[in-house]
């Protein structure tokens, strides 16, 4: 029998080899990698301008740039192998092809957003095309449509919309710095959701880049392909480019309000009316609603207690003369009055109901980063039937709870045109009888793992505990507002369709099924993939 010593010894050096087996192995991915792309030669610019590896001084902030929740910035997440920032189609072409021959996954960034970082995250050695130079915005007014590429920004898109006219806008998202890439394969929904619909259901065409390296238009990729793009994820699918929208109308004044209601001014039965108002509103007006926690000053002690604020966020598309008996009729209750209001161009509504200040400059919009960025982590819900009242006052202890410093919950109305669509019209299936979505978020600025399962725990608490009042079989939940806790596929081995379903329903219900044909049609290798792409529906067998 060998003494311990030995055994240790074999133990070390196993590992050892282990490491170096594994590093010399990601090396030669690289190298083959990159001999491959760079092989590629055509008279335009040359590739290599636009490819950066851990070597390269700037990686690092190239890296960092988009990362927008600093939970995946820390030096314990994988970093991609290569980073490309392509100029030209080509350029995607070549990197798609290259990496199926060399063994890499790609993940395709355009804004940076992705709630659980999947957009530059992987377990397996990886390389991101960044499509920060895809940005290019081409407005037709006449036609009242517009393309926009997949690394152009909300805020991006409407800026150029505004420059073109006063009366055109896009349903999007209210932050501005997010990339359409991600926002329009996801769904896409804002202020303008109830008039007309998600950023999805305006998409006219789209440029794809599939699994062969073509480049295909909607009538080239098929309708089953066009379809599964608009709110199924379009990372599963290839490299969307660029996207043909149809813009929509909106008046020279709209009217918006920003109204805060604390647990002393009858937060709480103000919340819950309004769950039986806000779907059934005219479609010209939504109202949302922002909870979180406050401080408010006692007038008899002048100390400061924390309480609860419901600020009541409203986008109406009309004058000011007009709102105000509508919100007193439907919601009198909320004590509207001409002062909480203000009267301006739908441009000037997009800074405003994100938090900038009345009359700020308009360019700001052009800003990929805006403020200061954070660790977050958020989770969805969509509500069929109004909480009770006794279930909303379970709600407001926890946000005075260690773990819930800096959280709100977001509640956007549906209704309107939302009623009128067809759950299977697009992959995103939250349609009618859906009273509202809600955003769960919880955002720190101190690093460590202690304090990461902190807020994570109470926002999973929070999760919990609203499981009696919340859509039910499935539970659903909203894709752009990424959640990893739902369910996941495998990150190396194969997932079969069943496992995937377990996340996959709740997303897209019975579209998710459809998506899995489709995916196995255009990507039956599962080329394209990540912790919650959709499956092909080959069996590990026959691949």
């Amino acid at each position: 029998m060998m003494p311990l010593s030995s055994y240790l010894s074999i133990a070390i050096i196993a590992i050892l080899f282990s490491f170096t087996s594994s590093a010399i192995d990601t090396s030669t991915h690289e190298d083959n990698f990159l001999h491959c792309l760079y092989s590629y030669s055509h008279n335009s610019t040359s590739i290599s301008k636009f490819v950066y590896t851990k070597n390269y001084s700037s990686y690092s902030s190239i890296l960092q740039f988009s990362i927008q929740n600093l939970r995946f910035a820390t030096n314990t997440i994988p970093k991609p192998l290569v980073i490309i920032t392509p100029k030209e189609i080509s350029h995607i072409q070549k990197a798609i092809i290259c990496s199926q021959n060399h063994g890499l996954q790609i993940q395709i960034r355009s804004g940076g957003h992705d709630f659980e970082g999947l957009s530059y995250v992987s377990e397996v050695p990886f390389v991101v095309i960044d499509l920060i130079h895809f940005r290019g915005i081409e407005i037709n007014v006449e036609n009242r449509t517009a393309w926009v590429q997949s690394g152009a920004t909300a805020g991006e898109l409407y800026y150029a919309i505004s420059q073109k006219s006063r009366n055109l806008a896009f349903p999007a998202s209210v932050c501005p710095t997010v990339g359409v890439g991600g926002l329009f394969s996801g769904g896409g929904h804002g202020f303008l959701v109830r008039k007309y619909g998600l950023s999805a259901d305006n998409i006219i065409d789209a440029h794809i880049i599939d699994v062969k390296g073509r480049f295909l238009d909607r009538q080239a990729m098929g309708e089953d392909l066009f379809w599964a793009i608009r709110g199924g994820g379009g990372a599963s699918f290839g490299v969307i480019v660029s996207w043909k929208i149809k813009l929509v109308h909106v008046p020279s004044i709209v009217t918006v309000f920003n109204v805060p209601r604390t647990l002393e001014q009858n937060a709480s039965k103000l919340v819950h009316k309004w769950q039986y108002v806000a779907s059934k509103l005219d479609e010209n007006i939504i109202l949302g609603i922002v909870i979180k926690s406050t401080n408010s000053t006692s007038s008899k002690q002048g100390e400061s207690n924390s309480t609860i604020v419901a600020l009541f966020q409203s986008l109406f598309f009309g004058g000011v003369d007009k709102l105000i008996p509508l919100v007193q009729e439907k919601l009198p209750e909320l004590g509207l009055v001409r002062e909480d209001c203000a009267e301006m161009s739908w441009i000037e509504s997009v800074l405003f109901l994100f938090g900038f200040p009345n009359g700020g400059k308009h360019e700001v919009l052009l800003n990929r980063i805006i403020g200061e960025k954070d660790i977050f982590k958020a989770k969805s819900d969509f509500v069929k039937i109004p909480i009770p009242e006794f279930g909303l006052e379970g709600i407001w202890p926890m946000f005075g709870e260690d773990g819930a410093k800096d959280s709100m919950m977001v509640m956007v109305p549906y209704g309107g045109i939302m009623d009128n669509i067809s759950e299977s019209e697009t992959p995103f299936p939250h349609r009618y009888g859906n009273l509202y979505v809600i955003q769960y978020a919880v955002h720190w600025h101190q690093e460590g793992h202690e304090v990461e399962k902190l807020h994570i725990n109470w926002i999973r608490k929070l999760y919990s505990y609203m499981e009696p009042f919340v859509s039910k079989s499935p539970r659903s939940a909203y894709l752009n507002y990424r959640d990893l806790d739902i369910g996941v596929n495998n990150k190396i081995d194969y997932t079969s369709y069943k496992q995937a379903n377990i996340w996959g329903v709740k997303y897209f219900k019975n579209n998710f099924k459809r998506l899995a044909k489709v995916k196995t049609k255009v990507d039956p290798q599962n080329f394209f993939r990540n912790e919650q792409s959709i499956p092909s529906l080959v069996s590990k067998k026959h691949r």
